[in-house]
């Protein structure tokens, strides 16, 4: 039975990679201190599994996961200080806590006697750099050079700190794997994401309120997260893989922000007037993943088309979040 390690466990993507690997013979230790939420009923189902089990640590304590033991097959590091309000309000601590963590999680790493990969979850923001000062291609592969952002804006602290971790990563004699997700979406992604934030203004709107759009005319491509998960499960078990960067996400189809709304009001059905609004601050005009590389290397390619995961993302999002909400105002 392999021992697995998820940090952030008990957030998105960390939860469905855990649901995932639930289905094998593994043991698998969920590591997260709640401080983005709370231990909620699907993880609490999850953790029914006798072979899975929640452990509430707060990883930036140097010695915070004594007593787990050194026999961990796989450890994916998905735990960071993220959002837009963390970035903007506390650029700091988003710097230094973020490699506290990934630090302590090495040093964790490189005392398993049998570990096979460590996977840091980096992200597509690492090309932004590039994208703003250079010619950046598009679709964008993971070879491309990089380069950072004015140093002075709080924006780079977040992309900084991920460029910081690949670069650790690479010299840390850890046998690792660097993933970049890309727009990955679907249920319990919270709400400061474009998909769930259109949702949920289709679902509340009515005809004479209209759909505000923001960066209408940007452009991106998005991914379904149990399709993201399996490319990550996969670049954690391919010997292919490791000591390499891997685009995570789909290079097609590529849309305007507009077309995503006007399918976001057909899942949801609603005739809405789409209102266009002012581009989103520092948000990239396109952004595309090369996919190549990755899928050359796990042999895997996407199965979950955008509509049908958006109206899978809806269905529990109306659920769990629009409906419930609803019912506790009665």
């Amino acid at each position: 039975m392999n021992k697995v390690l998820i940090t952030g466990g008990a957030g998105f993507i960390g939860y469905h990679l855990a649901k995932r690997l639930s289905t094998e013979n593994c043991q698998i230790d969920l590591v997260d201190n709640l401080s983005r939420g709370v231990l909620d009923s699907d993880i609490k189902s999850l953790t029914s599994n006798p072979s899975i089990r929640f452990i509430n640590r707060d990883l930036l304590q140097r010695n915070s996961l004594n007593g787990l033991g050194n026999d961990y097959r796989y450890i994916y590091h998905f735990a960071a200080i993220i959002g837009v309000a963390n970035v903007l309000d506390k650029p700091y601590a988003v710097l230094r806590d973020n490699m506290l963590i990934l630090l302590n999680l090495l040093s964790f790493a490189k005392r398993q006697s049998t570990l096979k990969r460590f996977i840091f979850a980096s992200t597509s923001e690492v090309y932004a750099g590039t994208l703003q000062y250079f010619t950046l291609p598009i679709p964008t592969p993971e070879s491309s050079p990089l380069a950072t952002i004015d140093l002075a804006h709080p924006r780079s602290a977040y992309m900084l700190s991920k460029i910081y971790g690949e670069a650790l990563c690479h010299h840390s004699g850890v046998p690792f794997t660097i993933i970049r997700p890309h727009n990955i979406y679907g249920p319990r992604m919270g709400m400061a994401h474009v998909i769930p934030e259109l949702l949920k203004k289709a679902h509340y709107s009515t005809d004479s309120d209209g759909l505000e759009v923001f960066s209408i005319n940007h452009r991106r491509t998005f991914c379904y997260v149990t399709d993201a998960v399996e490319m990550i499960k996969r670049s954690a078990e391919s010997d292919s893989c490791v000591i390499k960067k891997l685009n995570i996400g789909n290079e097609s189809p590529e849309l305007r922000i507009g077309g995503l709304a006007e399918l976001i009001l057909k899942v949801v059905g609603k005739n809405l007037k789409i209102i266009p609004k002012a581009s989103t601050s520092g948000s990239p005009i396109r952004r595309c993943p090369d996919m190549s590389n990755t899928i050359r290397l796990t042999g895997y390619t996407s199965q979950v088309d955008l509509q049908k995961g958006i109206k899978s993302t809806y269905e529990w999002y109306r659920r769990n979040i629009f409906e419930g909400k609803e019912m506790c105002a009665r």
